[in-house]
């Protein structure tokens, strides 16, 4: 298969998981403390969690987060992770990841809430997924930096959470699980990479809102979108120096 046409085939099942986000990111995105939604917010029970976010019974076409710009996010991240790591079979374990992250990115900004259901699942089909994929011919990484990246992220971030608890939630320590097998899986530097790059965009996206206002210096921000973010960067780099 050509690169063009893998890119393509990637967009596509990007663009398919995508339309498949809208209601899960409205069900999940219920403050913390709360139970995920089970209605819409005419009061009406929902039926399942794939889909769009609209509501049969109700005079208004939809609710939560649009289908369109999902859509595009996830094809987008698709498509480029399979510019960067090509035919190699760990390819399959980012495009199954891909849109759980795009979801979990949606819900952080929404309510600054990383569910359980989605952080712990993630992580543990990252390290599965993996450690299949290090059994087939021509994969580029190592199952075994992948588990230590898993636990070093994971234990660097339950560290920052001890220090500074209103600064780093719980939720952002699971989500390092799961990040850190997959940048674990082309080695430190990448996971470094990933790491710094997560952080610095972190730091920006806390200085710009300082600067315009709209928060100060001990407001707490949804860190798991700029975790995810530099896991992703992370792992292009990663994944297209291998």
């Amino acid at each position: 298969m050509s690169t063009w046409a893998l890119v393509l085939a990637a967009a596509v099942w990007g663009a398919a998981a995508g339309a498949l986000l809208p209601r899960a990111a409205y069900r999940f995105s219920a403050p913390s403390g709360e139970a995920w939604r089970g209605e819409c917010p005419g009061g009406h029970a929902l039926g399942g969690w794939l889909g769009r976010a609209a509501c049969r019974e109700c005079a208004e076409p939809g609710y939560g987060p649009r289908t369109t710009p999902l859509v595009i996010a996830t094809a987008l991240v698709c498509a480029v992770l399979a510019a960067a790591t090509g035919t190699r079979p760990e390819l399959g374990v980012w495009l199954l990841l891909a849109p759980a992250g795009v979801l979990l990115t949606v819900v952080d900004f929404r309510v600054r809430r990383l569910p359980d259901p989605l952080t712990l699942p993630f992580a543990g089909a990252a390290l599965v997924l993996l450690g299949l994929t290090a059994l087939v011919p021509e994969h580029a990484g190592h199952w075994t930096t992948a588990v230590l990246g898993s636990l070093a992220l994971g234990g660097g971030y339950f560290v920052l959470f001890l220090i500074n608890p209103a600064g780093m939630g719980f939720g952002d320590v699971k989500l390092a699980l799961g990040a850190g097998a997959a940048l674990g899986w082309y080695g430190w530097p990448t996971v470094m990479l990933g790491t710094f790059v997560g952080f610095l965009l972190g730091a920006l996206y806390g200085a710009a809102l300082v600067i315009t206002r709209r928060a100060d210096r001990k407001s707490a921000i949804p860190f798991g979108p700029f975790l995810i973010t530099g896991a992703l960067l992370g792992l292009l780099v990663g994944a297209y120096t291998a």
